[in-house]
């Protein structure tokens, strides 16, 4: 697949200082990806970088230390939980946080396009749709389509709003990420995000991400039972805040 969507590789010129930009990486077993990762960041962006390891028995926190990442540990097994550890270190001058996975799938050079509708005063969160986008075939399997359909077709049934995806590569201002309280420590987080941007009448934009196969094998599409684990967590917090709505 051509992926040749527009990446904004050349540094703007900011009519206003650019914004300070954190990226959170969870990361559990990423050896053989997280470099590759935090060498793809434009590093025009200026932006840190915190990764939480989420109990790597490999050598994920070396990697990432000796690439300029500051590490942080979250013993707690949790996409969410380790994003809430990563948080809680944030720089206290962070004006956009950025969700990046670690597994190299997404497409760091791709983190302009996120930042774009913000920096414009334009979007409060921005999501990477890969639906939109260009993602390989071997990217996103038949169950992760399914369940990306299902859950944004019940959204939009119960909130009205259209997503296209779940997908994990966003940006949000910092001032509305502490407005929305994320309290979910799992694989719901995502949508949990989504749901309370919208509960909390955040400007709420995508745009078109490429999208790979990660590097590695998925700690949640990988095996039927844990993408079955996922795909009940998503629809118990979209239910969950349905019922809390009633």
């Amino acid at each position: 697949m051509d992926n040749s969507l527009p990446a904004h590789s050349v540094p703007p010129r900011f009519p206003v200082p650019p914004p300070r930009v954190v990226v959170i990486m969870p990361a559990l077993n990423e050896a053989a990806a997280i470099g590759q990762v935090l060498a793809e960041i434009p590093p025009w962006l200026g932006a840190k970088v915190i990764v939480c390891d989420n109990g790597s028995t490999d050598a994920t926190p070396r990697i990432a230390r000796s690439a300029g990442a500051l590490v942080v540990t979250e013993t707690r097994r949790g996409y969410g939980a380790a994003c809430q550890r990563a948080l809680a270190h944030l720089p206290p001058e962070t004006d956009i946080v950025v969700f990046l996975d670690a597994d190299h799938s997404d497409f760091p050079e791709d983190m302009p396009r996120l930042l774009a509708p913000i920096q414009q005063g334009n979007a409060d969160l921005v999501i990477g749709s890969r639906t939109l986008g260009q993602a390989e075939p071997a990217a996103l399997l038949p169950h992760q389509r399914f369940g990306n359909w299902l859950a944004t077709a019940l959204i939009r049934l119960i909130w009205g709003h259209a997503y296209s995806d779940l997908g994990p590569f966003r940006a949000i201002r910092r001032t509305s990420l502490q407005h929305l309280a994320m309290g979910d420590r799992d694989y719901g987080w995502t949508v949990e995000m989504q749901i309370r941007a919208l509960q909390a009448g955040l400007r709420v934009v995508e745009v078109p991400v490429r999208y790979r196969p990660r590097i590695g094998v998925s700690k949640i599409s990988g095996t039927l039972a844990s993408s079955v684990r996922a795909g009940i967590k998503i629809l118990h917090v979209v239910f969950r805040h349905a019922i809390a709505k009633s």
